[in-house]
């Protein structure tokens, strides 16, 4: 009765009710999937800035302190992927619930670590809990959103994992330096925004567009009414009922995109997350006094070039904003691994400029996936994508501690440079143009009209 009631309501709205109302879900739909995305860098950016003291508590070795860097990372390579097929197969909002829940867990147990190996197996859980995030909240987002919002909206969702990441470093900073609490305490504060952005969650609906690929057609017909716009309700028209196999990412019809989208993420991620998880030390090595302030302004400028990514992508595009930084960052991190030592104004400079440029390719790591594969494999694809950068950035997060040691700082930097070159030339070649293209053109499944 209430529901028809509701119904009955909706009915008798004005047009411009109706829009109001649709504009609301996408704007809290939004703010609960950057809510995850801001948990992720939350949990990642306390990990840096207590770095030192858990290395001194626990009397780590350069190897216990690469896994627990990395802790987190290597398990959204094992979450992401399964998150992503069980999205495909039982749908997008029974998991958008449980991936939290399943964090909030593992925030709680941070209080209680007491050593390397539960540390890293608590991280290791909550890490896989964020994969899966991942891979079900980029394409939620991106099948209910509209094709001239679509990129603007994703590329949002990077920017509050970026804030999240500053955010826990700052805290995490005042924390360290002003107060006795342990590393465990400032750790475990990840329970905070999880248990509210867990609260906000309940309630969200099931994507039309998958419900339409599994052929409820009806339950989908409903929802599209009442949650988006007519443009994209016509364009939902142009799912096809086909059972998601994650074979299909490497079929000759989407090996192409899946290559480019993994490229491109972990070449973007892996030089950052090698710097900026163990940016104090990195920065002290280099001849910068106090590595912990200039790791906190690196965190800010990265914030700045997020959000600078989110204002222009529906300006200029997607190539513009995804080829250049890497050619940029490749020359800054040159400089800082030929100057190390040398010129601390120099590297600073360089590692600002790295920090702004990159982050804003980095936003359309979470704009391409959610574009580049049809509704049937996007939840796959994008937790595949996500699984292989987490494997460049466990790596980094890993070597760089082992590189520095072994090879010192300069040739660290030279190799991160590496990486960026490579991210530039499969950019160059394979970045495809997705700017206000419906989902069904951005993943080859418009059909042509009968005539």
């Amino acid at each position: 009765m209430t529901s028809t009631k509701a119904t009955t309501q909706r009915e008798a709205e004005t047009p411009s009710e109706t829009d109001t109302r649709k504009r609301r879900f996408l704007t809290k739909l939004t703010a609960v999937i950057a809510g995850g995305m801001f948990i992720d860098g939350f949990v990642l950016g306390g990990i840096g800035v207590v770095m030192p003291s858990i290395t001194a508590d626990l009397e780590l070795s350069a190897t216990w302190q690469g896994l627990i860097g990395a802790s987190v990372l290597i398990g959204t390579f094992f979450g992401a992927p399964l998150g992503g097929y069980l999205a495909d197969k039982i749908g997008r909002k029974p998991m958008f619930t449980i991936t939290l829940c399943v964090f909030l867990v593992g925030s709680i147990a941070q209080f209680f670590v007491a050593d390397e190996w539960q540390l890293f197996i608590v991280r290791l859980v909550m890490g896989m809990a964020v994969g899966a995030d991942y891979a079900i909240g980029w394409p939620l987002l991106a099948e209910f959103a509209p094709a001239r919002l679509r990129g603007k909206l994703l590329a949002f969702v990077e920017v509050m994992w970026y804030a999240g990441y500053l955010i826990s470093y700052a805290a995490g900073y005042v924390m360290a330096g002003s107060t006795d609490l342990p590393w465990q305490v400032i750790l475990g504060i990840s329970v905070v925004p999880t248990v509210i952005i867990l609260l906000m969650r309940l309630g969200t609906p099931e994507s039309p567009r998958w419900l339409m690929s599994q052929g409820r057609t009806e339950e989908a017909s409903t929802l599209a009414k009442e949650y988006m716009d007519e443009v994209e309700q016509q364009d939902m028209n142009q799912e096809e009922l086909i059972k998601p196999r994650f074979s299909r990412l490497f079929s000759r019809d989407y090996i192409k995109p899946t290559t480019f989208v993994c490229v491109f993420w972990i070449c973007n991620v892996t030089p950052y997350f090698a710097i900026a998880t163990f940016a104090p030390i990195v920065l002290t090595q280099l001849g910068i006094e106090d590595g912990l302030t200039g790791a906190l302004v690196l965190n800010g400028v990265v914030v700045l070039g997020s959000i600078a990514s989110v204002m222009l992508i529906e300006r200029i595009g997607r190539r513009k904003l995804a080829i250049p930084p890497f050619w940029i960052s490749t020359v800054a991190l040159v400089l800082v691994g030929l100057y190390s030592h040398q010129s601390p104004a120099l590297i600073i400079t360089c590692f600002i400029i790295f920090s702004f440029v990159n982050a804003a390719s980095s936003a359309l790591a979470g704009v391409y996936p959610g574009e580049v594969f049809p509704t049937e494999i996007r939840a796959a694809g994008v937790g595949f994508a996500t699984a292989v950068s987490r494997v460049g950035a466990a790596a980094g997060t890993f070597i760089l501690p082992l590189t520095m040691e072994g090879l010192g700082v300069g040739t660290t930097m030279m190799l991160a440079a590496g990486i960026s070159l490579i991210g530039g030339i499969v950019s160059q070649i394979m970045a495809p143009e997705t700017k206000g293209l419906l989902l069904s053109e951005t993943s080859g499944r418009r059909k042509e009209p009968s005539l």
